[in-house]
């Protein structure tokens, strides 16, 4: 009834207008099919012959027709579209929701005001997987339009996640069994589903669907999803506990301005002979209804079959109030652009002649307007107004009332991301949910730092939490994978964020590093002071044996490598990697160089003692100087093909240790590292061998047994530092490295120039060159 009033009221809104069709009166016909398909064809005859029932005649030329809007169910618009399709008159539906229509070849004069069901599809699924329900039962009636789109809504369901645990349908004629009635309440409290979602086509299901869910609406603990407005015009019996607990998706609707009043204020003279009309106008009487919808009239009647004054959006309306519109706009726009040349004046006003629905086709497609609410609407490529839902909150009030409040609505032509809008504070949900919103779903969310574990005979819906695997988070609810973090970053404690790793590096400020720290300055400093020594005592025989240059080459080198392990602590750049390995690797040369040397010495002194030996000319600082310079110099190359080839650099190394980054020095060339070290192993090894063989010789310069003591712990320790040294990570291998430069250096230093410092400084008298040779 309220779509009736809506026709009559939106024509004469737009016939009292001066902007819109100006010196223009629109017409309706109002024709009811009842639900009846022969009753329907038959007024669409008299509609598009002009009362005769007479096909391809028309004798009132005078109203020529513009186009069909009709409220008809899917089945029913698109038989009235087969039909008469052949006459190319727009029609308008404020009703079908069809999407097979949307097809603008099989339907190119097809249009409507209300969205496709494939909308409604994705505005449910929306609305389930904002309240994090995936777990559902299915409620359909058994005919093939219901139960295809059923079908085509579950798999939208399933792809967000979601999953049907049960599926009941029943017949769409006739009354529904107590006995499906009974299974269906026995479903109910047997299933741990707590959504459950009943498409129903209201067309096709008819009264005993609005039975149906009155009867399930009066069980405890569950959530009914429903598609358009149920009109529950009769009387709630009051022995029913109707719950709170249902969502509707419907049409979109809005009042219109002044549409309440124009309906209390209307003089229904027209629907005098229809007793049902009469009875639905007088129940606006009852003194029950709002004071906006109130009807001023006098009678002792009661109304207790009629609540209809209590809707709020007053139907589907808003839809015909749009589709009157649409069809106006079209028509001004078709006038103003000049399409329709061929207009007479007459006393009646604008007469428009041949061809003016074939015409008008052109401009309802993709048409721009702006209704009387100031809205902007457009109508889409498929002749589809590009309008939404809302989501409402179906209510039943204590004095046996109802009415639905809007909470939320899905606009799918709206930006990204402002397409779904709900206000969970305005539902009014059941007092036995112990949470509110409440869950529907066969396993508990997995919360971050969790993924699912789907076994193999469950369905996707139903899993177990798993903690995310060690260097993997989750960072969402019900997650699927767990994922890597980035390189610098490591899971934090619950594995629901990445964190920065830990920097590391052996700095001075570490413990070890200082520890290390004083170490090499104290074996530098104690280097400094016997060089010191033997320069103060330079001319006694003691510092004059076995070559003082040497001795004074010898000291500085360990004194510099001391001061070289410095480089290993700190923050690793280029430079310092670079300076680190070759410094170590040309000093160290050195002071090997400088014990070959020594021994070679000790070899040549012994034999030029005795007469006629060629030995004695090559005594002298120049063959210990070249010993020096020539191994020392194959050390140089070596390092310097290490640098042209593949230098040390400093990187971060992220996988040694969980959590943590490590600055280090990476080789470059490993082999070119390993070069160096077995360079320097080659010269300890002849000069331990040349040494050990010497080491009896009864010489007074024989320095060959402290040499040999020396090399020992020096081999010893570079030997044991090779496993230790690739067994170790991080600062630790670092540490590893120091302690062997500074173990080694200490040990040559200490085997050799401690005894000679021990007789200068405690036992002068010992160092002559009488007591030389007792040694």
């Amino acid at each position: 009834m309220y779509n009736l009033l809506a026709f009559v009221f939106t024509v004469e809104e737009i016939n009292n207008s001066t902007e819109l069709l100006p010196n223009v009166t629109l017409g309706i016909n109002i024709y009811e099919s009842f639900g009846n398909s022969r009753m329907l064809i038959l007024n669409a005859v008299r509609i598009f012959s002009e009362m005769f029932e007479i096909l391809n005649y028309n004798c009132k030329l005078s109203r020529p027709l513009a186009a069909i809007i009709e409220g008809l169910s899917a089945k029913e618009s698109t038989k009235l579209y087969n039909t008469f399709n052949i006459y190319h008159y727009p029609q308008i539906s404020y009703k079908s929701w069809d999407y097979l229509m949307s097809d603008t070849v099989k339907f190119p004069y097809f249009y409507r005001t209300v969205p496709t069901n494939f909308h409604l599809w994705a505005g449910i699924a929306k609305l389930l997987k904002h309240f994090g329900w995936n777990w559902f039962g299915f409620i359909t009636p058994d005919d093939d339009s219901n139960v295809r789109d059923a079908k085509i809504l579950k798999g939208e369901i399933e792809r967000n996640g979601g999953c049907v645990e049960f599926e009941v349908t029943f017949k769409h004629t006739g009354d529904m069994s107590w006995k499906l009635r009974r299974k269906l309440i026995s479903i109910l409290h047997r299933t741990s589903a707590i959504v459950i979602i009943i498409y129903c086509n209201t067309d096709n299901g008819g009264k005993q669907y609005r039975k149906m869910f009155v009867e399930l609406l009066q069980t405890s603990g569950k959530v009914f999803v429903i598609m358009n407005e149920l009109d529950f015009s009769e009387n709630i019996p009051t022995h029913f506990d109707l719950k709170n607990n249902s969502l509707t998706v419907s049409n979109f609707g809005k009042n219109m301005p002044h549409f309440s009043k124009f309906v209390r204020e209307m003089k229904p003279i027209q629907l005098s002979g229809d007793i049902l009309a009469q009875d639905w106008w007088q129940s606006l009487c009852d003194s029950q209804c709002p004071r906006r919808i109130k009807r001023d009239c006098s009678t002792n009647r009661t109304f207790p079959n009629y609540k209809h004054c209590f809707m709020k959006h007053f139907a589907s309306s808003y839809s015909v109030y749009n589709a009157v519109y649409a069809l106006a706009h079209a028509l001004h726009d078709m006038i103003i652009s000049g399409s329709v040349n061929n207009t007479a004046q007459s006393r009646e006003g604008w007469r428009f002649v041949d061809y003016l629905h074939w015409k008008l086709n052109r401009y309802l497609r993709n048409l721009h307007f702006r209704n009387g609410l100031g809205e902007e609407l457009y109508m889409d490529e498929n002749g589809d107004l590009a309008t939404g839902y809302d989501i409402m909150n179906l209510l039943f009030l204590p004095d046996g009332t109802w009415r639905y409040e809007v909470v939320g609505n899905y606009n799918p032509y709206a930006p990204m991301g402002q397409e779904f809008t709900i206000d969970e504070k305005a539902i009014v949900w059941e007092r036995s949910f112990t949470q509110t919103p409440p869950s529907s779903r066969c396993s508990q969310m997995c919360l971050p730092g969790y993924r699912k574990l789907i076994h193999e005979e469950q369905v996707s819906c139903c899993y177990e939490c798993i903690p995310c695997p060690e260097g993997k988070i989750s960072n969402q609810t019900d997650a699927d994978i767990c994922t890597i973090c980035p390189e610098d970053q490591w899971p934090n404690q619950k594995r629901d964020a990445c964190i920065p790793k830990i920097i590391t590096f052996l700095s001075y400020k570490d413990n070890l590093g200082i520890a290390l720290t004083f170490t090499s300055i104290f074996f530098f400093l104690i280097a400094a002071a016997i060089l010191r020594i033997f320069i103060n005592y330079r001319d006694t025989p003691i510092v004059r044996a076995n070559n003082r240059d040497l001795s004074y080459i010898l000291l500085i080198s360990l004194m510099l490598s001391f001061l070289c392990s410095l480089l290993f602590i700190g923050q690793p750049e280029n430079i310092t990697c670079i300076l680190r390995q070759t410094a170590f690797g040309i000093i160290f040369s050195i002071t090997l160089s400088s014990l070959l040397a020594k021994t070679i010495t000790v070899v040549m002194a012994f034999h030029a003692t005795k007469p006629g030996n060629t030995f004695r000319k090559w005594m002298g600082s120049r063959v210990s100087v070249t010993i020096i310079l020539c191994c020392s110099l194959i050390q140089t190359v070596l390092c310097l093909a290490w640098l042209f080839t593949a230098p040390p650099f400093a990187y971060l190394n992220m996988i040694s240790e969980i959590g943590i980054i490590i600055i280090e020095c990476n080789e470059g060339s490993v082999i070119a590292f390993y070069c160096v070290l077995g360079y320097l192993g080659f010269l300890a090894g002849i000069s331990f061998i040349i040494a050990f063989l010497a080491r009896n010789l009864p010489d007074s310069f024989n320095e060959a047994k402290y040499i040999t003591f020396s090399m020992m712990v020096f081999c010893s320790v570079w030997i044991s530092f090779i496993p230790t040294y690739l067994s170790t990570k991080g600062k630790s291998m670092v540490a590893v490295e120091i302690f062997a430069i500074l173990a080694s250096s200490g040990g040559i230093l200490g085997c050799i120039f401690f005894p000679k410092c021990y007789i200068i400084l405690f036992r002068p008298e010992k160092n002559s060159k009488k007591d030389l040779r007792k040694i």
